[in-house]
């Protein structure tokens, strides 16, 4: 497991950038944490590192953004306001699992019976300074 104190928001998104070059094709990323964690930023970080330009914002009422142009396609869901788990059938959960990009997922805990047994599971807690969060990542 690797530990992570990130004390700012660009201090995030660099956790993020660096953590995409270990990112490979079909790779799942869970995370974790609470309202204003930092989990978006961590997922800014990831598109900037997968090379991809284009802004990057949750996907609160639209469950997922597809972010191309980079290294790897990025696929940017947001489970917050899922209503049942056969709404992932509507949006094709399984062929975003299944593809050739990397599918990062914020509140991951909301379909844990769906996560793929292999993917990296991301935890991102506050610290002790208002802007400081403490980034947990272990492989499964």
């Amino acid at each position: 497991m690797e530990k992570i104190v990130s004390h700012s928001e660009s201090e995030t998104i660099g956790a993020g950038s660096s953590f995409a070059n270990r990112l490979r094709p079909g790779d799942v990323v869970a995370l974790y944490g609470d309202l204003g964690s930092g989990k978006t930023r961590f997922v800014k970080g990831i598109s900037l590192g997968l090379g991809i330009k284009e802004h990057v914002t949750s996907p609160t009422f639209v469950v997922v953004n597809e972010h191309r142009g980079g290294r790897i396609p990025l696929y940017h869901f947001d489970f917050y306001r899922l209503r049942s788990i056969g709404e992932l059938r509507e949006i094709g959960f399984d062929e975003y699992v299944e593809g050739n990009g990397i599918c990062v997922f914020e509140w991951a805990e909301m379909i844990s019976q769906q996560l793929p047994a292999k993917r990296y599971d991301v935890h991102l807690t506050l610290g002790e300074t208002e802007m400081s969060r403490i980034i947990t990542i272990e492989q499964r």
